[in-house]
């Protein structure tokens, strides 16, 4: 099983993870987590953090998440050793009716979910796939409960980044360049990341001459948030704004839509793993099939013996098993190729709170659907719905969307603790459960979890294989079901692309994705 590509065999990719007494952010963009350190350093609570890393990823990662996101936050309080869950994922608009979603009989939807085709798309790109969204106000109600500095202060960091622009770079161009088509077809977004409405933004071969997204709109819709509180995105002069440009480009999210969000707080799904516990959302998430996959491999998976062929050909059943159960019980049919197309954070601090955050607009760009007034690229969530009637999750009104998101925290015998997540569509599910088990069957260190070699059981009816496992361990997989042997690489992503925080004895440490060029930890 040796792959014949382009590619050198001998590079060798690492990231140093260092523990340190202070508090750690670990983000999918380095300057994100830079944000959310200096609100470490200058005494914030994580929670506090992970608001202003949140708003920061929405300026420097603004294809992946956003103010128009959704997603979910689990939180480890450390003073009362518990975990908590804030859900503030998508739900559909009021005004929305099914019959706008006609099927079209050409076969399947070509992006992240195999649905039948809808006419023009409709339910995939453009103002008609726009749900509404609930960062902000999920942001806004951790913030109340355990924010210990000013709203306004976390969020003008993002102000600044976004009238600086981001600084574009061969990923950013390489990222743009996979979406450039669709985006084309929106003349604002068209305007905010394209050339000439047609290609990539690029900076130059030799880094000589910087270049810069004009995102002066998003700062000045920013600045509204940040003075005006979490509310100002759901009442008000943006809800106004955002409701008109959306209607006027055929979607149908309207004020009320809007002004009658409300994030909520939820207990966990609690774990008892290996004399440890590991807490997930609850719900519409990927939560639920996690806690099956973990709650198998205890029985399936003998620890202590190192991630040997047996535990992988154990982690390989176990998911398959758990998602053979959400795919026919829940609805979630998204494609196993679905690229990462998501952001993750996790945050500790010097008190040992950690939050773990997972946000999204579901596709890479959205709905590629930027609204002229607000600056905000638009979300995508009615794709999570199925389009054919009377399937456990169809296309309905004011209905709250499944996600496979998958943020965790977790304790462990050894009184480690560690907040985790990843992006990656379905690959969230299977990374999250493999790190988990990394940390606490084969005592890991974060650093060893995070270069480990993975695999990627989503349903598709095969294990794709990182190709570093070796013959044996492949052969092994081969017993279990065919193998996609792949490569570890910036792109494309076979796999999702985690980050994650750990604390142990007092001290603090993070990592991301070892081939996530942006992605860092960064202490504060």
């Amino acid at each position: 099983m040796t792959l014949d590509d382009n590619l050198s065999n001998a590079q060798v990719v690492r990231k140093t993870v260092i523990a340190t007494e202070a508090g750690v952010v670990a983000s999918q963009h380095k300057r994100a987590a830079q944000v959310g350190a200096a609100v470490l350093a200058a005494g914030g609570d994580a929670v506090d953090a992970a608001v202003a890393t949140s708003f920061a990823l929405g300026v420097v990662e603004p294809w992946m998440s956003g103010a128009m996101a959704g997603g979910c936050m689990v939180l480890w309080r450390a003073g009362e050793r518990r975990a908590q869950v804030v859900d503030y994922g998508m739900r559909s608009p009021r005004g929305l009716d099914p019959a706008d979603y006609p099927l079209s009989g050409d076969g399947r939807s070509s992006d992240l979910f195999p649905w039948k085709a809808v006419v023009g798309d409709r339910n995939v790109q453009g103002a008609t796939a726009v749900a509404v969204p609930g960062v902000v106000a999920g942001m806004g109600l951790a913030h109340a409960r355990y924010g210990t500095r000013p709203w306004r202060e976390l969020v003008m960091p993002a102000v600044e980044l976004a009238r600086q622009g981001l600084l574009v770079d061969w990923y950013s161009g390489l990222v743009t360049a996979s979406s450039a088509k669709a985006l084309s077809q929106d003349s604002d977004a068209a305007a905010l990341f394209l050339d000439e409405g047609t290609w990539p933004i690029l900076g130059s071969w030799t880094g000589s001459a910087e270049r810069h997204l004009d995102q002066r709109q998003l700062a000045a819709t920013l600045q509204q948030i940040a003075e005006g509180g979490p509310r100002a995105l759901y009442e008000g002069p943006i809800a106004r704004a955002l409701a008109r440009d959306i209607q006027a480009k055929g979607g149908c999210l309207a004020e009320e839509d809007l002004a009658a969000y409300q994030a909520e707080w939820a207990e966990p799904l609690t774990v008892d793993y290996r004399g440890g516990q590991v807490h997930a959302a609850p719900g519409l998430t990927g939560g639920p099939t996690f806690a099956q996959a973990l709650q198998a491999l205890e029985k399936e998976l003998q620890p202590g013996r190192g991630a040997d062929a047996r535990a992988y050909q154990a982690m390989a059943r176990t998911l398959a098993a758990a998602f053979q159960t959400r795919l026919t019980a829940m609805g979630d049919h998204e494609s196993p190729k679905a690229p990462p197309c998501t952001t993750h954070f996790s945050v500790v601090d010097r008190h040992g709170n950690m939050v773990a955050v997972t946000q999204t607009l579901l596709s890479i760009f959205g709905s590629r659907v930027v609204s002229p007034s607000t600056g905000l690229l638009l979300n995508n969530g009615i794709m999570w719905f199925d389009p054919e009637p009377g399937k456990p999750n169809s296309l309905a009104p004011a209905r709250r969307v499944l996600a496979n998101y998958c943020p965790v925290v977790g304790v462990g015998a050894d009184g480690r603790q560690f907040a985790i997540g990843a992006s990656g569509g379905r690959k969230i599910l299977g990374a999250v459960m493999q790190l988990s088990s990394f940390l606490l069957d084969h005592g890991m260190s974060l650093e060893q979890a995070f270069h480990q070699p993975r695999i990627d059981v989503s349903g598709g009816g095969q294990v794709t294989a990182d190709q570093a496992l070796g013959p044996e361990i492949l052969a092994a997989l081969a017993e279990v079901m065919p193998v996609a042997p792949g490569r570890r690489m910036v792109f494309p992503y076979l796999f999702a692309c985690p980050a994650g925080v750990m604390r142990h004895e007092g001290r603090n440490m993070g990592c991301t994705e070892i081939m996530s060029p942006w992605g860092d930890a960064v202490a504060g």
